[in-house]
């Protein structure tokens, strides 16, 4: 199968969005272009609100991603996770589509014998580890996320050390928001240097309200673009993906 590229939003926030767009229209729209969104909702003190969990659990879901609300001591281990598990599953989400052409549309990697299921499994492990990521980093820094800021990026921290240790191609950018002029500030562009991420965090700064979905709608459109011909030849593994 083609490996195409792994495409992921990871957004780290505290709470409901309140201005702009609609956070959960926004993540189906990413979707729709082959962009997973995967969101890690930051407790400090049990000082969440029902609504905002649910709006965490309901953005992951119209992302197609996975969704995990979280204490900040835990927070570094859950991006990891999420991340990793977000690959998994959209690897998962192809190879499935794959055997449906090849075994009939009822078949999926869990109707196949054991043996026939453990290889499929060690397929999607190793592209996991061998498929290129783009990765845009989403931050909340609204009012309420001061107190909580040091310990993202003790988590990226992590992660970076974490991601680094893969055998394909990463490219990495953050975002934060609400920015200090406009809704969303971009802190760093594209890179495969994804210690760089931690060398930006000193200009972070919490204040303000928390426009979700417009920061959401810039960072699909932040997405590297694709020429003409190299978006025909990945126009299969971009619908797959998307499922």
């Amino acid at each position: 199968m083609r490996k195409g590229t792994l495409k992921q939003i990871l957004l780290l926030t505290d709470g409901c969005s309140n201005q702009g767009e609609d956070p959960i229209a926004i993540a189906a729209l990413a979707k729709e272009q082959g962009i997973t969104v995967n969101v890690i909702g930051v407790v400090d003190d049990d000082q969440i609100s029902d609504r905002g969990i649910e709006e965490i659990k309901a953005i992951a879901m119209s992302g197609g991603g996975i969704s995990q609300v979280v204490y900040t001591q835990q927070l570094a281990k859950t991006v990891q996770m999420v991340t990793r598990k977000a690959m998994t599953q959209t690897i998962h989400g192809v190879v499935n589509r794959e055997l449906t052409q090849i075994l009939g549309k009822d078949q999926d990697i869990e109707d196949l014998p054991p043996e026939k299921r453990g290889q499929v499994m060690e397929v999607v492990d190793e592209l996991g580890e061998t498929m290129d990521l783009e990765l845009l980093i989403l931050v909340d820094t609204s009012a309420s996320m001061k107190n909580k800021l040091a310990m993202v990026q003790e988590a990226l921290t992590d992660l970076s050390i974490s991601l680094n240790s893969r055998l394909g191609a990463n490219k990495f950018s953050l975002y934060s928001f609400p920015g200090k002029r406009k809704e969303v500030d971009r802190l760093l562009n594209w890179t495969p240097k994804i210690e760089s991420l931690t060398d930006v965090f000193h200009k972070l700064a919490s204040g303000g309200i928390t426009p979700t979905g417009p920061a959401l709608h810039l960072a699909i459109s932040m997405f590297p673009q694709k020429s003409k011909r190299s978006l025909l030849a990945d126009e299969q593994y971009q619908e797959e993906s998307s499922m």
